[in-house]
């Protein structure tokens, strides 16, 4: 019986060992439906509704440079925008926006 107990927990850690490490509190798993890079390389006119339908807000601006924010889920992404299009999408930490 302490056998068993043993190795049944000797592979419980060795199977919690293997976990990776998720996003980071605040950034969804890429391709969640809180995930925004998807959005990269749509155009910026077309693609802000979608955003909003999300849950997004836009929170500031600076320069070509949007942050979103989520308060349902606590998801941040800076978007820039490059001739029209989202050129680059970022999912940042919610203290970043």
């Amino acid at each position: 019986m302490k056998l068993s107990l043993k190795i049944s927990a000797l592979a419980i850690f060795s199977l919690t060992a293997c976990v990776e490490g998720g996003p980071t509190v605040g950034q969804p798993s890429v391709g969640s439906s809180s995930d925004l890079s998807a959005f990269e390389g749509a155009r910026a006119g077309q693609a802000e509704m979608g955003i909003q339908n999300l849950g997004y807000e836009l929170i500031r601006t600076e320069g070509l440079t949007a942050y979103w924010f989520n308060r349902s889920t606590g998801a941040c992404a800076r978007i820039t925008t490059s001739d029209g299009r989202y050129s680059d999408v970022t999912m940042l930490p919610p203290g970043d926006c």
